[in-house]
């Protein structure tokens, strides 16, 4: 009797800790392929899992930040989903190429044309950004997850840090240390491989006009020793002559 009971506790001890632990494994989550520096371009990753049963996730809505607008943001087309880019007018225009934006993406909607996300599955929607700022830590994106019996869950939940995590946070897509490949559009990094170029064919240039000053100069020596030689040559045949005359 008691080892049921210690097994029944157990049975029921394990099913509240999967259910505790459940949502905090199953909400739509961010992240980068490799690494995300600020004011760089990173490609990321918007993760849903279907936490329904008797539903199937059709819809998936992923607002960006406002506060830290970007200027760039291209989904990477994905099979069975159709991909709805909204842009809207910024309150204070961004630089980007030297260009002054004044639209962002404000929203990416993907709508399933099929049976959506299935019960056990997940299912990743690419987006590549940028340029990234370099004023903050982390980048908030708001997300409403929509399933096939019409229920929504919205992420939209900013964790904060030192609590608890909230029930339905929203995905957060932690920035790294700008490095020196990211600073800038890159437009500085292809100029810098142009003058590279440059200087490594005004080098080439010099190396093969080297042996060639070098040989017209031994040409021109060789052609006066000739021309002294030759003229040496006549001095002794005159002066050969006068003495046989003279004899």
């Amino acid at each position: 009797m008691k080892a049921s009971r210690i097994a029944a506790v157990g049975a029921l001890a394990g099913s509240a800790v999967l259910l505790l632990s459940g949502p905090a494994f199953a909400h739509v989550s961010v992240a980068a392929e490799g690494s995300a520096a600020k004011g760089g371009y990173a490609t990321v990753n918007f993760k849903v899992p279907n936490e329904r049963d008797d539903a199937t996730t059709t819809k998936l809505e992923v607002n960006f930040p406002t506060d830290h607008p970007l200027a760039s943001a291209q989904p990477e087309a994905v099979p069975g989903w159709k991909i709805v880019v909204t842009k809207a007018k910024l309150d204070k225009p961004v630089e980007l190429h030297g260009e002054q934006i004044d639209e962002a993406v404000s929203k990416i909607t993907w709508t399933a044309s099929g049976a959506g996300i299935e019960k056990g599955f997940f299912q990743k929607f690419p987006v590549s950004i940028g340029q990234l700022p370099e004023d903050t830590d982390e980048l908030v994106f708001k997300a409403i997850q929509t399933y096939s019996n019409k229920d929504v869950v919205r992420w939209i939940e900013v964790p904060k840090e030192g609590a608890e995590e909230p029930e339905n946070p929203a995905p957060v897509l932690a920035l790294s240390a700008a490095t020196e490949g990211h600073h800038g559009s890159g437009a500085s990094t292809a100029s810098d491989e142009s003058k590279d170029a440059e200087k490594a064919e005004a080098a080439s240039n010099e190396t093969t006009a080297a042996p060639a000053d070098t040989s017209d100069t031994t040409a021109r020596v060789l052609g006066i020793v000739g021309i002294v030689v030759g003229a040496a040559g006549v001095a002794y045949g005159v002066l050969a002559g006068r003495r046989r005359t003279n004899a």
